[in-house]
């Protein structure tokens, strides 16, 4: 099984094809042939998790599945480009992946030898309502501390709805610069010690990628 993820940049016009592919869609891309796993998610700055971070010209859609050239191909992603002024394709090989996202564990881990280049994490959780406030006040510093955090290329917010279901993704120009964020910088690790002890996610998950098509990103190097 392979990993894409599309983040779509649109005009405002086309703002409302988002919103209702968001509403109509998730069943489309499901039926692409071979397609195992499918999301369509908003985007934002993830500052806060609330729908204030939206940023409704960018959309992202991820897919897991066993043909990346009849995801590319499909008239679903064709109506996508056509609307799009900027297209990114992210060809993603899984190496870890711990925990669900909808009570499914979508990633398969790649065999392949890993590259030693940039990194990409995903992060996705859905928010118990009973620990709504304790998580979106813990949130501020964290993100604050990202966003200054050495090694970091890139990163967004990412969501299956405005608020209760979000994630990250983010690029990182090494392993070594992902998990010093995670596991050395305080603010996340206060977070990862909060979620234990708060229960904040009836269901979470955490990945990590190698970006495979790194020359279609010669930022990142």
């Amino acid at each position: 099984m392979n990993t894409v993820l599309y983040l779509f940049k649109v005009k405002r016009l086309h703002i409302p094809f988002a919103f209702l592919q968001m509403a109509i869609g998730r069943g489309v891309a499901r039926k692409i042939p071979g397609v195992a796993f499918a999301k369509l998610m908003g985007t934002g700055t993830g500052k806060s998790f609330t729908p204030a971070d939206a940023d409704l010209k960018q959309w992202a859609i991820l897919f897991v599945g066993s043909d990346l050239g009849k995801i590319d191909t499909s008239r679903f992603i064709a109506r996508w480009k056509k609307r799009a002024v900027i297209t990114d394709r992210y060809i993603l090989n899984p190496v870890s992946s711990h925990g669900e996202w909808s009570k499914k564990k979508p990633f398969h881990i790649s065999d392949q030898p890993r590259t030693g280049g940039p990194v990409i994490a995903i992060t996705r959780a859905r928010l118990k309502w009973s620990q709504a406030l304790r998580f979106w006040r813990s949130i501020p510093p964290v993100v604050e501390d990202l966003h200054q955090a050495p090694g970091l290329i890139f990163s967004i917010g990412i969501g299956e709805a405005p608020i209760g279901l979000q994630g990250t993704f983010s690029i990182w120009r090494s392993e070594t610069a992902l998990r010093d964020f995670a596991y050395k910088n305080a603010p996340h690790r206060v977070a990862i010690e909060d979620t234990k002890k708060f229960n904040w996610y009836s269901e979470e998950l955490f990945a990590r990628f190698d970006l495979a098509n790194t020359a279609d990103f010669p930022h990142v190097h």
